[in-house]
C-alpha cells in the first residue's frame, strides 16, 4: 500500500477555520477514539516506565489537538506526587480555544498556537510528545518535526502514531461507519489511514531525522511509537519549576 498524500488537499480539521459545533465534536471524536483505541494507555506505559515519584518535569506536547494527551499525563501524575508543566501546542486557533475550554481544571497545562515546525523555547524540555500527528505532515515536513522533538528535549522523545497497514484502513473504516460517523471524523479518519506512514517508513525518517539508538515498536490498534530515552542533563528541583525558574541544559 502507497501512502497517499497531498499537501494542497489538509484533513478538514487542519484547514482555517473557527470554532464550531462540528470541529469540537471531531476533537471529542478523537479524545474518545484515543481514549478506547490504545493511544492513552500507551502515552500512560512510557510515562510509568520514565517518572519518578515526587519530581517535577517539564513537558512540551506538540500538535496537541483536543488536549487530551496532556490531560492524560496530569491525570496520572496527579496521584504519584508527580508535578508536570506542560507547554501544549497546535497551529489551529480554533482547536488550541477549545482545547482551553475542555482543560480548565488543568493550571499545569499551558496552550499556545505555533507552528509546530517552527517552536522555539528558551530552555529544553524533559519530555516531548507528539501523538497522532506525524501523518499530517509531507514526508520532509515529518523528518523536520522529528528533529524539533529530538533538538527540544534533553532526555525523553515520545512519537506515537498510526501504522499504514490494510488492517488499518479496514478498521478505521468500519469505526467511521458503524460509529463514528460525524462527517469530519469520517472524512479525516479514512484520509489518515491512507496518509499514515508504515513500519519500515516510520524507521527511515527517524534515520533522516537524525536519530540515533531510539526504540520504534507495534502497539495495539494499528498504534506504532518512536522514543529517545536517557540522556539525561540532571534532576530538576521541584522548587525551581515551581518558582517558575527552569535551569538550561549543560
Amino acid at each position: 500500500m502507497r501512502r497517499v498524500f497531498d499537501p494542497n488537499n489538509p484533513e478538514l480539521m487542519d484547514r482555517p477555520q473557527p470554532v464550531s459545533a462540528e470541529l469540537e465534536a471531531d476533537l471529542l471524536n478523537l479524545v474518545s477514539l484515543n481514549r478506547h483505541f490504545g493511544s492513552h494507555r500507551l502515552v500512560r506505559r512510557f510515562l510509568q516506565g520514565w517518572l519518578l515519584p515526587d519530581r517535577c518535569y517539564r513537558v512540551l506536547d506538540l500538535c496537541t489537538g483536543a488536549g487530551d494527551i496532556p490531560r492524560v499525563m496530569v491525570d496520572w501524575a496527579r496521584p504519584r506526587g508527580i508535578t508536570l508543566r506542560i507547554d501544549a501546542v497546535d497551529a489551529n486557533e480554533a482547536t488550541i480555544e477549545i482545547a482551553r475550554k475542555h482543560s480548565a481544571e488543568y493550571p499545569e497545562i499551558a496552550f499556545s498556537r505555533a507552528d509546530v515546525l517552527k517552536f522555539e523555547s528558551a530552555d529544553s524540555y524533559d519530555l516531548v510528545i507528539c501523538s497522532l500527528a506525524l501523518h499530517h505532515f509531507a514526508d520532509e515536513d515529518a523528518v523536520r518535526l522529528l528533529q524539533r522533538c529530538r533538538e527540544l528535549s534533553h532526555r525523553f522523545v515520545l512519537v506515537a502514531d498510526l501504522e499504514r497497514h490494510f488492517s488499518t484502513t479496514l478498521g478505521v473504516w468500519l469505526l467511521t461507519a458503524l460509529l463514528y460517523r460525524d462527517p469530519m471524523t469520517q472524512h479525516d479518519g479514512r484520509v489518515s489511514a491512507e496518509r499514515a506512514f508504515s513500519f519500515n517508513e516510520f524507521t527511515a525518517l527517524a534515520a533522516q531525522a537524525g536519530w540515533r539508538d531510539y526504540g520504534h515498536a507495534r502497539f495495539a490498534f494499528c498504534r506504532q511509537a518512536l522514543w529517545l530515552e536517557g540522556r539525561d542533563f540532571g534532576e530538576i528541583p521541584i522548587e525551581s519549576v515551581l518558582d517558575g525558574g527552569l535551569p538550561s541544559p549543560a
